[in-house]
C-alpha cells in the first residue's frame, strides 16, 4: 500500500514538473558603429579627406539602414532577431543612432553577426501601417531616406563637397543615394547587400548579467576604393543608375569587427 501511494505521488510530482515552463536565460547585446575615413575618424563638414585617386573631399551626410540582424551561434543555428525589432537607421550626425541595442536574446556563445545593408523587399512593399519608426516614409526625397518619386528606400546615403566635382554640376557637391531592391511590379537592380562579421578567437558571450558590446568600424575610404573604383570627378551624382551596383559592392565591404567588450547596463 505504501509503495502504491509513493508511486502515485511520484507520478503527480512528475506531471506537475512537466507542466511547468522551463526558464530560458536571456540577455542583451549592443552593436556600436564607429565611422572613419582611412586612418582618420569621420568628422562631418570640417575635415578634409583624400581617396585613392587623390581627390579631396569633406562629408556632410552619412546615413544607412542596418536590418535583418542575425547572430551566429557556435553550437547551433543562427538566432534571427524578430523582424519588427530588426530595422535600424544609422546617422553619422546622431550618435544615439550609432549604437544598436538588441534585447531578449537567448543566452549562449556567438561567433559573429550578420545583417542586411538596406531595406528588404518585403518592407519596401508592405502597407504603410507596418512601416513605422525609422521606416516611416514621411520626410520625402530631400529630407529622409525614402524616394517619394520612386517608391522605395534609400539604403545608403553619402553626401559631401569636393573641388573635383566638375564645374558643369553647378556647385562642388557630390551625392550618392543608393536604393533599389529588385523591383515590385517591374524588375530593377537589387542593391541589397549582406554583411557578415566574425569575432575570431574571442566569442560573444550573452548572459543575464553582462551586456556585450560589439565594435564595428565603417571605413568610408572603401566606398571610393573598393572592387569598383569610384571617382568624384567622373561620377559626382549616383542614384538610379547601373553604377549604383558598384557603389553597393563597395560599401558592403566597408565594415569590420574591431573588438568586443562590455557596456554599462
Amino acid at each position: 500500500m505504501r509503495l502504491l501511494l509513493w508511486s502515485t505521488l511520484s507520478l503527480l510530482v512528475l506531471a506537475c514538473t512537466r507542466d511547468q515552463p522551463v526558464a530560458v536565460e536571456r540577455g542583451e547585446l549592443q552593436l556600436a558603429f564607429e565611422h572613419v575615413v582611412g586612418a582618420k575618424p569621420l568628422v562631418l563638414g570640417s575635415t578634409s579627406y583624400r581617396n585613392g585617386g587623390g581627390e579631396t573631399f569633406t562629408v556632410s551626410t552619412l546615413n544607412y539602414y542596418v536590418t535583418n540582424v542575425r547572430l551566429k551561434r557556435t553550437d547551433g543555428p543562427d538566432y534571427v532577431v524578430p523582424p519588427d525589432s530588426s530595422y535600424f537607421l544609422i546617422r553619422a550626425s546622431d550618435p544615439a543612432t550609432q549604437v544598436i541595442r538588441l534585447h531578449n536574446l537567448p543566452a549562449g556563445t556567438y561567433s559573429g553577426v550578420s545583417y542586411l545593408l538596406g531595406v528588404d523587399s518585403l518592407r519596401n512593399t508592405a502597407s504603410v501601417d507596418r512601416r513605422t519608426g525609422v521606416l516611416d516614409p514621411a520626410g520625402g526625397h530631400t529630407g529622409g531616406m525614402y524616394w517619394d518619386w520612386n517608391s522605395g528606400y534609400i539604403h545608403f546615403k553619402l553626401e559631401g563637397n569636393s573641388p573635383q566635382v566638375p564645374a558643369s554640376a553647378g556647385d562642388d557637391r557630390f551625392m550618392y543615394h543608393i536604393g533599389l531592391f529588385g523591383g515590385y511590379q517591374s524588375r530593377t537592380l537589387n542593391n541589397l547587400r549582406t554583411v557578415t562579421l566574425t569575432t575570431g578567437s574571442v566569442p560573444i558571450q550573452i548572459t543575464e548579467g553582462r551586456v556585450p558590446r560589439v565594435h564595428v568600424e565603417a571605413d568610408l575610404q572603401k566606398v571610393f576604393d573598393g572592387p569598383s573604383t569610384l571617382r568624384i570627378a567622373q561620377s559626382p551624382l549616383i542614384m538610379i543608375a547601373a553604377s549604383s551596383a558598384g557603389v553597393a559592392d563597395n560599401y558592403a565591404r566597408m565594415f569590420r569587427l574591431t573588438g568586443v567588450d562590455f557596456a554599462d547596463r
